[in-house]
């Protein structure tokens, strides 16, 4: 339980930190504008998101399940065992969202075990297939929604653990049964508004 309040913990301070970074300042001395561009907010969203996903993975499901102390299962809160990585991923999202941010992150998959869990658009869908062919790659785009103005990006989920793995390959549900460590299972999406676009005046 205090892995997963520290996991959503940081998360939920890195939303007030990014949300302070998104918001220009005036330097006072030198009579500058300093902002920060949604593509650098994003990547450090995202770097928070991973590394605390495998900082979990590594020395809490990993090293207890190697331990013999307690597994991490799908099924977690029947069988008093660990959740998995995506779902603690996901369980944090969540409690963002919860919490009133408009900063929303979630996992999705061109192969999800849950329909939820797949694009739920055609950006979702074209941004998992570039990350799934080129890891490497972020795809991002402002999405506008009446008069507000979204961006999103979206990143290469690697398989970060057996435990990840073995639930994929092994879930009766699951369309794709030939995961590898280090393959990319899906994507993180990351999504937060953009200040509205003032009109210019002539």
């Amino acid at each position: 339980m205090n892995s997963k309040c520290g996991v959503v913990g940081f998360i939920v301070s890195a939303v007030f930190v990014f949300g302070a970074m998104g918001v220009a300042f005036a330097a006072e001395e030198e009579e500058l504008e300093v902002s920060f561009s949604p593509e650098v907010v994003a990547n450090y969203i995202h770097a928070v998101i991973a590394a605390d996903r495998a900082l979990y993975t590594t020395h809490v499901v990993d090293r207890l399940q190697e331990d013999r102390v307690v597994i991490a299962v799908e099924a977690w809160k029947q069988r008093k065992a660990l959740p998995l990585p995506a779902q603690m991923l996901l369980m944090a999202g969540k409690t963002v969202e919860m919490s009133g941010s408009a900063l929303r992150f979630r996992l999705a998959s061109l192969w999800p075990i849950y329909e939820e869990n797949g694009p739920s658009n055609i950006f979702e869908e074209a941004g998992l297939k570039v990350v799934a062919e080129d890891p490497d790659e972020v795809y991002s785009g402002i999405i506008t929604r009446g008069d507000k103005r979204f961006f999103k990006a979206i990143y290469a989920d690697r398989a970060v653990s057996k435990a990840c793995v073995n639930c994929h390959n092994g879930h009766i549900l699951s369309s794709k049964q030939d995961f590898k460590l280090g393959d990319v299972m899906g994507g993180i999406i990351i999504s937060f508004p953009l200040p509205i676009e003032k009109a210019e005046t002539p």
